[in-house]
């Protein structure tokens, strides 16, 4: 399994390919602008130049990228709504010109329209989007969430009823977080809770369709919808639904990525990614 964590683009992209091959990452995923600001400075030919030299250098492969945290394709709110909607089409342009494949993004929050129409919303959002052929190359990634306050994407249902709504459904893929599923209600740490949970994705969008996983242990216990995480083993839970994911035949070669909290000197990445390693069975 190609594992990784998620690093920083600070002094510029090709910088986060650097970072990860330092601490030993496979795959990585980044923040293609700043994810707390609406502007983007426009991406050079040196700055795609670069990206693709050190990735080329380093053999990292794949690398996803996440989007804004300021986006919500799901707001009732009319500007918002248009505000997201050209944002998010210039993060899946900024991946095509990089040649990102994957771009995460959490589906959005209702507010109080109420959780069918702000799906409505969502779906409209990506038809409108695929129409004009916005970073036609990438696929993008729906995250489950912890369903934190009005948060969509917790249970699986709201996630196909998503790719129920969209017309091209093939530009739709999963992004599954081991934390916030834990938090949303989804048991992952027996056997029969870890199996139940897959087949449950399964029934409601496919396995087919899981391109990704955020490995994170949880702050919070099972059912708390609290979005908090934790490093690997030190969490609520635990190490065993880690080490059935990272040797489950169904997800070999899909990108593995950390989203545990970072200290200055990334030690915290080394040591997490040194326990998911130890949790590889040698014959996987």
């Amino acid at each position: 399994m190609p594992l990784g964590a998620h690093m920083s683009i600070a002094g510029g992209i090709h910088k986060a390919l650097e970072r990860g091959q330092n601490i030993g990452c496979e795959c990585i995923q980044i923040f293609t602008k700043n994810p707390r600001q609406w502007a983007a400075r426009q991406l050079s030919d040196e700055d795609i130049r670069l990206f693709q030299q050190r990735r080329e250098e380093t053999g990292i492969d794949p690398i996803v990228a996440h989007d804004s945290y300021l986006i919500n394709l799901g707001s009732p709110k009319e500007e918002l709504w248009h505000k997201s909607l050209e944002s998010f089409a210039c993060e899946l342009d900024r991946c095509a010109l990089l040649g990102v494949p994957y771009l995460v993004m959490h589906p959005g929050s209702h507010a109080s329209d109420g959780e069918e129409i702000s799906l409505q919303r969502v779906s409209e959002a990506f038809d409108q989007l695929f129409d004009r052929s916005s970073g036609e190359a990438v696929m993008v990634l729906l995250e489950t969430t912890a369903g934190q306050r009005s948060s969509l994407g917790s249970g699986f249902e709201q996630l196909a009823r998503i790719i129920e709504l969209v017309k091209r459904k093939e530009r739709l893929g999963i992004c599954f977080d081991t934390c916030h599923a834990f938090a949303a209600g989804y048991e992952l740490r027996t056997r029969q809770g870890y199996e139940r949970t897959f087949q449950e994705l399964g029934q409601a969008v496919g396995l087919s369709r899981l391109k990704a996983f955020h490995l994170n242990d949880s702050k919070q216990d099972l059912g708390s919808h609290v979005d908090r995480h934790e490093h690997i083993g030190k969490g609520y839970l635990g190490l065993e639904p880690f080490r059935m994911i990272l040797n489950d035949p169904r997800f070999r070669g899909l990108p593995m990525l950390l989203e545990t909290p970072k200290g200055k000197d990334m030690a915290e990445d080394v040591e997490n990614l040194a326990v998911l390693r130890s949790l590889i069975e040698p014959s996987q």
